[in-house]
């Protein structure tokens, strides 16, 4: 009966031909491929993403507010030069 002790060396084998194959080498050179054309991709990280996609959200809200506040001063402002029109003094 065979032991578990050669189906441990026929594994290392396994693992040591495997290792040392072309198909690791290929593996390897297609990994560095990759990684070095998503380098010149210049891509950012999903985490990186939502922070700026936040901040530009937080900063359209404020913008619209900001919007919104002109317009009112603008009509306050043709409200009080239409009074100084009809003979009301306007600073």
């Amino acid at each position: 009966m065979v032991g578990p002790r050669l189906f441990d060396e026929i594994g290392n084998k396994l693992s040591e031909l495997v290792a040392n194959s072309p198909a690791k080498d290929l593996e390897r050179n297609v990994k560095a491929v990759l990684s070095s054309g998503f380098n010149k991709l210049d891509l950012v990280t999903t985490e990186d993403f939502e922070i700026q996609r936040d901040l530009l959200l937080r900063t359209r809200e404020k913008l619209e507010a900001l919007e919104q506040r002109v317009a009112g001063l603008e009509a306050e402002l043709a409200k009080l030069r239409s009074a100084g029109a009809d003979g009301l003094e306007v600073d």
